[in-house]
């Protein structure tokens, strides 16, 4: 009787440990070095993955067994003591992959998998001093074009012949003093006629610029991205972007240092603020996964672990359970060759972390159950507010959904929501760019519901 009880307790142990273990992060401690700056994924020709990790002054390290194992893969590097600060992949050919590596003193190529490189930097002679960015853009002919994100005050450069010869196109690129904007997040979308949007993210009082023209020159689009970042009214520093594709068409989220999440879904044109659950402001990284049913899984890495949102930036999960590290700084989804995907999460000195896909995403829909049992209108934040704040409201069943503003006399001023939301919660941007300041209201009406606050415009 004593065997059979000790048996069921030592059972029950091991079953509590097992799942302890399962469902959580996991720190691969074979990382040659704690400071991950950037993650790249290629395919290895034999229906495999090759995952590389940049360092910070440390070069580069490759791993052919999911992060298991690590070696260094920088051979032809004129100096491996430069950070790492991100990669470009390219497919070439049937078994053939470019991989560019964007470092604080040149772009690098290895057209084998991270064998050898090439060095650009006799032809840049010293032009790129830091490129923290890189997108492959195609040239509508089958090959590619490359852009390259600086920052140094050289703004964005273009090859077009993979890096043999660069050129600058900064065209609109121009800060206030007459300078150029450092460009620090780059991304390509279609634009619905056969050719290519290109957009860069660039630093405080800068903002989203769009490109129709190969990078010929460049529009400030931004809309409602602005900055109340310590009290600066403009536009916040864009670290990165990702571009989700699916049943609603093309959004584009630009992570910000320190105000979160922005989406846009019509090319740049506006922006609005998504961070319904997202507990960190500073967006580090992104990593999108499709999620079976046409929409995408959005992960994203901050200053405070990592998030993950199944309903296209509506909400945000934390995802952290067993992740002891603050800072992600970089994130990349791989295939773990056994059917299933994993995440994995660079971070600023405490290595590279992995974790099953699955289990966050399954963990996140049982936590999305949770939908809200009433409606509700929130406070605006920042109030008082100058030009834009944030409205956040929640939506317990399916319902047509009107938030109007108000001024003192009550005269309608600004509509911001009339259409039909699914339960859940969301939140809205007003700017009054072009208010004058003093009180205002605004109201929300859902169904019977009705309720209504007051917001202040100081200017």
């Amino acid at each position: 009787m004593k065997f059979r009880l000790l048996l069921t307790v030592i059972l029950g142990i091991l079953f509590i440990c097992v799942t302890q273990t399962k469902a959580q992060w996991v720190k691969i401690n074979s990382t040659p070095y704690p400071f991950i700056t950037s993650l790249a994924v290629t395919p290895n020709g034999a229906g495999g993955t090759n995952l590389f990790i940049g360092l910070w002054r440390s070069g580069i390290y490759k791993s052919t067994d999911n992060g298991t194992s690590w070696t260094e893969a920088d051979a032809g590097m004129s100096n491996t003591g430069y950070n790492v600060h991100t990669f470009a992949v390219s497919p070439e050919g049937k078994d053939s992959t470019n991989l560019f590596a964007g470092t604080e003193h040149s772009v690098y190529l290895s057209t084998d998998n991270g064998t050898s490189w090439a060095d650009f930097d006799t032809v840049l002679s010293h032009a790129l001093l830091d490129v923290v960015s890189l997108a492959i853009i195609p040239n509508g002919t089958g090959g590619i074009n490359l852009l390259a994100g600086t920052d140094d005050g050289n703004g964005a450069l273009l090859s077009t012949d993979r890096g043999t010869s660069w050129s600058a196109v900064n065209n609109g690129l121009t800060t206030n003093n007459s300078g150029t904007h450092s460009v620090f997040a780059l991304a390509v979308t279609p634009n619905g006629a056969g050719d290519t949007n290109l957009f860069a993210g660039t630093d405080n009082d800068g903002g989203v610029f769009r490109s129709t023209n190969n990078g010929t020159s460049w529009t400030e689009v931004d809309s409602g991205l602005t900055n109340t970042y310590y009290g600066i009214f403009g536009t916040p520093t864009v670290n990165v972007f990702t571009i989700t594709s699916g049943i609603g068409g093309t959004n584009i989220f630009a992570g910000t240092h320190g105000l979160g999440v922005f989406r846009s879904t019509n090319n740049g044109t506006s922006w609005s603020q998504v961070n319904t659950g997202l507990a960190d402001s500073e967006i580090t990284a992104f990593a999108v996964s499709p999620n079976g049913a046409g929409g995408t899984n959005i992960f994203a890495g901050t200053s405070g672990g990592v998030f993950l949102s199944t309903n296209n930036g509506t909400n945000w999960t934390a995802v952290n359970t067993g992740f002891t590290e603050d800072t992600v700084t970089a994130l990349a989804i791989v295939p773990n060759g056994a059917g299933d995907t994993n995440l994995f999460a660079g971070t600023w000195g405490g290595g590279v972390w992995r974790r099953p896909l699955a289990e966050m995403i399954t963990g996140v829909k049982e936590e999305q159950n949770n939908l809200p049992s009433n409606f509700a209108l929130e406070q605006n934040y920042p109030n008082p507010f100058n030009p834009t704040t944030t409205i956040n409201y929640s939506v317990s069943k399916t319902s047509m959904v009107t938030i109007k503003v108000y001024d003192i006399l009550g005269n309608e001023v600004a509509s911001l929501m009339n259409e039909e939301k699914p339960a859940g919660r969301y939140s809205v941007n007003f700017t009054a760019s072009k208010l004058a300041s003093g009180v205002y209201f605004y109201r929300m009406q859902a169904g019977s519901f009705v309720e209504t606050k007051k917001l202040i415009l100081l200017k």
